[in-house]
């Protein structure tokens, strides 16, 4: 087999809310990105261990683990992996925080998966 073909992006999705993350996963699937969907940091970074992620979209607040957390520690795994923050209505300087740390950006749930969707792939162009 030749390795012409693009490869499908493989994207870690953490989010804490079950049905947001079902719907997430399914849309972002259908247009042909690798989705792991998990529902907490400690599974994040459990999946992190055992495969390696273009990009990790990560909600700020979480129950277990909140994003900065997170961030930080896939950061330590693999510095070169992109993370996204995805922040409610007024916790923009977290995730500002987030970003000082190493994040590639945040945005502000909930958004546009056009505006998710670029993000991601500018994330792999730098």
């Amino acid at each position: 087999m030749s390795g012409q073909g693009a490869q499908r992006l493989k994207v870690l999705l953490v989010d804490d809310e079950l049905g947001y993350l079902e719907v997430l996963q399914k849309r972002m699937s259908k247009r042909n990105l690798e989705v792991t969907p998990v529902s907490s940091g400690t599974e994040a970074v459990r999946q992190a261990r055992q495969q390696s992620f273009d990009v990790a979209v990560v909600d700020l607040k979480m129950e277990d683990m909140d994003g900065i957390e997170v961030l930080k520690v896939l950061k330590m795994m693999d510095p070169k992996m992109a993370v996204i923050i995805l922040t409610g209505h007024g916790s923009e300087q977290a995730a500002r925080e987030g970003m000082a740390l190493g994040a590639f950006d945040y945005l502000t749930k909930p958004c546009e998966l056009s505006d998710l969707l670029t993000r991601i792939y500018a994330s792999q162009e730098r």
